[in-house]
């Protein structure tokens, strides 16, 4: 193996520059707007539910609020997804939920955003109303119907079997391997 080879983690220089062309191709003004980050991910004419569930992914990787995704906060999204730590990943997903912003996540927010995965992802053996109900079973020891980010987060890392629910149902490589490959765009 020759010393200019790299593995997979060898550093992000590669995977950077894939990255940054990729973006590049598909969004050259550098400002990747909610329409194109669809177009992205081929999911354009999804129903309502998964309307808002991608509304809300791009809201999160949208740092700055402007209404864009630009380069930096792309990179910032997908290294959280490869190889962001449990914890990163738990307070993302937090966000992800918490639709109305206010610190805690109710049981209709939780139940939504789970509908709305679905509407994108299809494949679960529980519904939607099971999942939220079993979650809040499990880690809403105030029993006030709210989950706040410490009780989400402790919760979830004290279940293994909801850590590994809640990582498989909100994966976001299934997202990544699109933008990776592109295939779905390629005219």
């Amino acid at each position: 193996m020759g010393a200019k080879e790299s593995l997979p983690g060898d550093g992000p220089a590669p995977e950077l520059h894939h990255y940054y062309s990729k973006f590049m191709r598909e969004c050259p003004s550098g400002q990747l707007s909610l329409h194109e980050f669809k177009k992205l991910l081929g999911l354009q004419g999804l129903d309502q539910q998964g309307d808002i569930y991608i509304k809300r992914v791009f809201d999160i990787f949208d740092l700055n609020q402007d209404g864009f995704i630009d380069f930096l906060e792309f990179i910032a999204a997908i290294n959280l997804v490869i190889r962001g730590k449990i914890d990163q990943k738990l307070k993302w997903y937090f966000k992800l939920y918490d639709a109305d912003g206010n610190g805690c996540i109710d049981k209709k927010e939780l139940l939504s955003i789970f509908t709305a995965i679905q509407a994108i992802n299809g494949h679960t053996n529980m519904s939607a109303e099971e999942f939220t109900n079993m979650v809040f079973q499990k880690i809403d020891v105030n029993n006030d119907g709210e989950l706040t980010l410490e009780e989400f987060i402790s919760g979830v890392e004290r279940d293994e079997d909801l850590m590994e629910l809640i990582t498989k149902s909100f994966d976001l490589s299934n997202v990544l391997k699109v933008i990776q490959s592109g295939r779905r765009h390629s005219v």
